[in-house]
């Protein structure tokens, strides 16, 4: 184990050296996606940067259970306790059962993070799943003398905990500065204080996702099912609770006032949030409708995009920002990370075939002592991605002639790459032009022939095209200049 890992805590605002609860063994909890839509770029970094986090533990020999939950349930427009149930909002207008919403944006999702090379989650649990368990964490509440109903719905007391507790530990907000800029909601009649957060939320008649509980016909507030789930799986104390630092609050804020009255604790030793991604400064967010999906950067389908981008490009993409400071999309961005990776890639391939001198000249060690120190830094990947640049022209001048490169220079070469652009990074040249450009040709000449076919009335064989395509996931749309295509 190294226990020269250092990772910033949000909740103490400092950098501190990671000490598990249970040595040898490290409890990750982060909190994963709602499934009503497809994942976009967003979605994307905190994935990347906790795959991160679970790789390098491993990597240092820990064992890891990762857990990443799937909100199917609770999570409404609002975060002020007011608004349709997103999946149910999706279920409604596609007429289907919010199940199917969430099976199927469930699937996507591990598609796309398949796309991308991150590790599976140790376990996956569902919001609706856990029903049982977010009710008995509502009586503990109860019990404690910090929860409320009315009407069939039942909210935390955020004012009376804030008299013993701090409500705002993790954000670093104060009450009477909330109270001072928050405009009056609908939904919040019902509610003793302004910042009282639903607990259990009463379902009214046309309310399509409801159970029953004490308090009559209903479903859990959002910030429930992580502190339920987390402690199910990881105790009532664990090592690292993960997630964007738009959840920071009220999201996270109130899982831990949950905690510290139904369990006596914070559930949480080490608060880690990554940065958002921008988009000409602002947010990139379902919300503002301002965002890029992962099927579009991958198939080049959206208006802002120049071309399609390899997963392996967004992942070398985000990398190459410290996963603490926010990351602004452009094209020229994309095409530098797609540039800088193939540049390491091919240089490492000629490692293979690199003359070996019995002398060096140059000091590979520093390298790799360089990368690990990075990875130890608190996950700083770019110092990591520099190292391996830095090795890439070291290789190129050895390949021209003009750097003289040992057997040991070039095991610690291969080290270096294996460990840390590999296994740690988790990026692979495997998709090159076999998996994403190949599928992308291949379909545009099917539409060829499809285009070719209808031009000669041979629309037996366009439509068959088309319904082979559409059975495949592939969405063909004719337009006024020529058929686009996405993959559904």
């Amino acid at each position: 184990m190294n226990a020269d890992f250092r990772i910033f805590n949000t909740l103490t605002r400092k950098k501190e050296k990671f000490k598990p609860i249970n040595p040898s063994f490290a409890g990750i909890y982060v909190c994963g996606p709602t499934v009503y839509g497809d994942p976009h770029l967003g979605h994307a970094r905190p994935a990347i940067v906790f795959d991160i986090l679970y790789r390098y533990l491993l990597h240092l020999g820990y064992k890891v259970r990762y857990i990443r939950n799937i909100t199917d349930v609770g999570h409404l427009e609002h975060d002020s306790d007011d608004g349709e149930d997103k999946i149910a909002k999706k279920a409604k207008s596609e007429q289907i059962e919010p199940m199917e919403v969430a099976q199927y944006y469930s699937n996507r999702y591990r598609k796309y993070m398949h796309k991308l090379n991150l590790l599976l989650p140790s376990i996956e649990p569902r919001a609706s799943g856990h029903i049982i368990e977010q009710i008995e964490l509502i009586k503990r509440i109860f019990d404690a003398g910090y929860a409320y109903e009315v009407n069939g719905s039942v909210y935390f007391d955020v004012k009376k905990y804030n008299e013993k507790y701090q409500y705002g530990i993790l954000s670093g907000r104060k009450i009477d500065d909330l109270f001072s800029n928050t405009r009056e909601l609908s939904g919040q009649q019902e509610k003793r204080f302004f910042a009282d957060f639903a607990l259990w939320k009463k379902a009214n008649p046309e309310h399509i996702m409801k159970w029953n509980s004490p308090w009559g016909l209903g479903f859990p507030g959002w910030h429930l099912e992580c502190s339920a789930m987390g402690t199910k799986y990881l105790g009532e104390q664990f090592d690292i609770h993960g997630g964007g630092m738009d959840l920071i609050f009220p999201h996270h804020e109130s899982e831990i006032a949950q905690c510290v009255v139904a369990n006596g604790k914070n559930h949480a030793k080490y608060w880690m949030h990554n940065n958002m991604i921008t988009i000409n400064g602002q947010k990139m967010a379902k919300s503002l409708n301002n965002f890029i999906t992962l099927d579009e950067l991958f198939t080049g389908n959206h208006k802002l995009l120049e071309k399609a981008y390899s997963p392996m490009t967004i992942k070398f993409f985000i990398l190459q920002a410290h996963y603490r400071s926010t990351l602004d999309f452009s094209n020229h961005a994309l095409l530098s990370a797609e540039k800088g990776m193939r540049k390491i890639i091919d240089a490492f391939k000629n490692t293979e075939s690199l003359p070996v001198q019995e002398t060096d000249e140059i000091n590979t060690m520093t390298l790799l002592n360089n990368a690990k120190n990075a990875i130890n830094d608190d996950l700083n990947t770019p110092v990591v991605i520099a190292q391996l640049f830095e090795a890439a022209r070291i290789i190129n001048s050895a390949k021209a002639g003009n750097t003289k490169i040992s057997k040991k220079n070039l095991n610690e070469l291969k080290i270096l790459y294996n460990d840390y652009f590999i296994s740690i990074l988790g990026l692979n040249d495997t998709e090159n032009k076999s998996e994403n450009n190949l599928e992308k040709e291949l379909i545009e000449l099917l539409l060829e022939i499809r285009q070719q076919a209808k031009n000669e009335k041979q629309y037996t064989i366009s439509d068959a095209i088309r319904d082979k395509l559409n059975k495949m996931d592939i969405e063909v749309k004719d337009t006024a200049d020529g058929p686009v295509w996405r993959v559904k």
